[in-house]
């Protein structure tokens, strides 16, 4: 099952990513709803919010690192049923996985998601902040956790 909620994040992601980068220019935009959200085509060629610019080497490493402990912990914690934790690391997977294929296909992600007061981002960055969100949810209402503030 998590195999499958990756391979629909992952699709989805690049199969707009494609759409936008054969359809726009670099900066082009369009607006959907106006004044709050358009269609931006991004080359971003940092991280979040565009830091350490340029540093594709250090991202690609850092993106194959994370894949590989994500996958070892969906390894050990995979095959019991699914929980907040396990879908948090198949979301935060797929999305390491989207943007490491631009990043090794192009050297930069592409980013079209424009609400004109945020950076402009994907839906692989979506999926990577959702699963955050959720990994904190999973942690901080686990036992063990609801287990130490109870011995405090």
């Amino acid at each position: 099952m998590i195999f499958i909620i990756v391979l629909i994040i992952l699709s989805l992601d690049q199969l707009t990513k494609h759409v936008l980068n054969i359809n726009f220019a670099p900066g082009e935009s369009l607006p959907v709803i106006k004044n709050i959200f358009y269609l931006t085509l991004v080359h971003n060629r940092g991280g979040a919010f565009g830091i350490l610019k340029n540093q594709t080497h250090l991202f690609i490493l850092t993106s194959v690192f994370a894949i590989v402990l994500i996958c070892y912990s969906l390894k050990e914690h995979g095959r019991q049923k699914i929980s907040v934790y396990v879908l948090s690391l198949a979301f935060i997977l797929a999305g390491a996985i989207g943007n490491l294929i631009d990043r090794v296909f192009f050297g930069y992600v592409i980013d079209f998601l424009d609400f004109r007061i945020w950076p402009v981002f994907n839906l692989a960055d979506s999926a990577i902040t959702i699963g955050a969100v959720m990994l904190g949810w999973a942690i901080l209402t686990s036992k063990e956790t609801q287990s130490v503030k109870r011995k405090t």
